[in-house]
């Protein structure tokens, strides 16, 4: 009877151990369990508390999409990031200008003939009936050649000589090739002759022969033609032919803002007249099809995010300027990073007079107002013309110049608490030289904040960038960032209108300054050994 009460105990008592072993066995510690913690590595314990924090998850899953949204897309994106791309639009571009005398104008064989002061006192002598009058000590005279009204012409001479050394008339007369010019013999018989309505002109023991409209004929060649209207073409290669100049006028004269115009091949032009009160002249506008940028397109198959005004693949322009910008951004921090440990760890470990001399440089940089210099330096470079791509090295090494010194002050700090401590006592009792205390033993315990603080970093070093580029004085053309990106639209239409060109860039912009601050939050927290415990 006891052995099989023994034997019962035994057995109820290896069951109660078997099912406790069962419940260590089965039961999950927690992470904050000082058993669970002792099995795990630090870092280990880090990406655990890291992987645990949704928020900082997220952020790191957009930095991952960014990063392959920039270097891969840029890779496999068909286009280049400085490729143009042109389309064909009607434009109307200024062919010709037409104005009319409505004073009177003067034609002489040369300027000093009959200078500008003879020219204002022959007006006042017309006005006072006058038929003389003097200019610059030398006596004038004048007659009227032709009284048709709207037409006259008036000969003027040196009194007391019967060859007439100017004319004033409201007609001029103009080769019909466009290339010679008519001597002025020879525009004084032909204004003779308009205004006596004759049908020939004589010159240079030659005749030709004038029609009603003004054209001077050598038998079927035009020579020269007078008119009122003065029809010159906007460039130099562009020659006007007669009858273009005949039918223009035709049209100004019927008031008609619409001139189509077939040459003497059967090739038809469509032209617009535009009338400027101010010149009293009218531009002629010729429509033709141009091959122009294809500036703000809008997103269509071909271009999913439109183009901007350089007509470029605004999709593409995105990944290479998320490119740059994260390139930037990391170089940037590196180079804080570099100078910013090794003077806050030489300044923490030495003490003293080292650490009094490196301070008080920190000191000298945290007064160093360094927006104003980049601005004076972004505006010294645009006027020397530095390459865009040595641009943006300069650029880099001067953000990272300029802000090391937070770093240091970091650094310095952890390794003056450090560098107490039982462990480093015992590295120095080992004979170890300083620079490997230093590198090999108290920077690595620093780690974790520096990894914390270069996260922060990275967002506002964007940030930074994309406003100088904003200003101009950053990144430049044809290399693109968010930053020039962005600066495409100071101009309140393409705000307002082509959101394409400016959305993409500024959520691009704020996701992932976004992501790096959730990532170094994340980090923060998971370095933290007094989380949740």
């Amino acid at each position: 009877m006891a052995n099989n009460i023994s034997e019962k105990t035994q057995n109820l008592v290896s069951q109660e151990i078997n099912a406790e072993g069962q419940t260590a066995e089965e039961s999950e510690f927690s992470l904050n369990d000082d058993r669970r913690v002792k099995t795990l590595s630090p870092t280990a314990l880090v990406v655990k508390r890291f992987l645990r924090n949704r928020v900082a998850v997220t952020g790191l899953l957009i930095l991952a999409f960014m990063f392959v949204f920039s270097f891969v897309g840029g890779i496999v994106s068909p286009y280049r990031e400085d490729q143009l791309f042109y389309r064909y639009d009607n434009q109307n571009k200024q062919w010709a200008a037409v104005t009319e005398n409505t004073e009177l104008r003067y034609v002489s064989e040369n300027n000093n003939d009959f200078p500008s002061v003879a020219r204002a006192k022959f007006v006042l002598a017309l006005k006072s009936d006058s038929k003389t009058f003097e200019a610059q000590g030398v006596t004038y005279r004048y007659e009227l050649v032709s009284d048709k009204e709207g037409d006259e012409i008036y000969a003027l001479y040196v009194d007391g000589s019967d060859d007439a050394i100017a004319l004033a008339t409201y007609d001029t007369v103009s080769s019909s090739t466009g290339n010679e010019k008519i001597p002025y013999a020879f525009q004084r018989e032909i204004l003779y002759a308009v205004g006596q309505g004759k049908n020939t002109v004589e010159y240079d023991g030659k005749t030709y022969t004038l029609d009603e409209t003004g054209t001077v004929l050598d038998g079927e060649t035009e020579v020269a033609y007078a008119s009122r209207y003065i029809v010159q073409p906007l460039m130099s290669d562009i020659f006007l032919t007669r009858q273009f100049k005949e039918e223009l006028i035709e049209t100004i004269e019927s008031g008609s803002k619409d001139f189509k115009f077939t040459a003497e091949d059967g090739t038809e032009a469509q032209y617009t007249l535009k009338y400027d009160a101010g010149t009293k002249s009218w531009s002629v506008l010729q429509s033709t099809s141009t091959k122009v940028f294809d500036t703000y397109s809008s997103p269509s198959t071909k271009h999913w995010l439109g183009t901007d005004r350089n007509g470029m693949d605004m999709l593409t322009r995105l990944m290479y300027g998320g490119r740059v910008s994260l390139y930037i951004g990391f170089i940037v921090v590196f180079i804080e990073t570099f100078i910013g440990v090794v003077l806050g760890g030489i300044s923490g470990y030495f003490g003293g007079w080292v650490d009094n001399l490196i301070m008080r440089i920190v000191d000298v940089f945290y007064c160093i107002p360094s927006m104003p210099l980049i601005i004076i330096l972004g505006a010294a470079m645009d006027a020397m013309r530095v390459d865009p791509q040595i641009r943006m090295i300069y650029l880099m090494l001067l953000l990272g110049f300029l802000g090391w010194a937070g770093i240091a002050r970091l650094v310095r700090g952890q390794i003056l608490s450090l560098r107490e401590q039982e462990f480093m006592t015992a590295a120095e009792a080992t004979g170890i030289r300083a620079s490997r205390r230093i590198f090999r033993h108290l920077i690595p315990n620093v780690i974790p904040q520096l990894i914390v603080t270069m996260t922060m970093s990275l967002g506002s070093t964007i940030i930074t960038e994309a406003t100088l580029s904003f200003l101009g004085l950053g990144v430049k053309f044809p290399f693109a960032s968010w930053g020039n990106i962005i600066n495409d639209v100071n101009d309140t239409y393409v705000l307002t209108n082509y959101w394409f060109i400016w959305i993409p860039a500024g959520v691009c912009l704020l996701a992932t300054v976004l992501a790096f601050n959730l990532v170094g939050d994340g980090l923060r927290d998971a370095f933290d050994p007094k989380m949740n415990r």
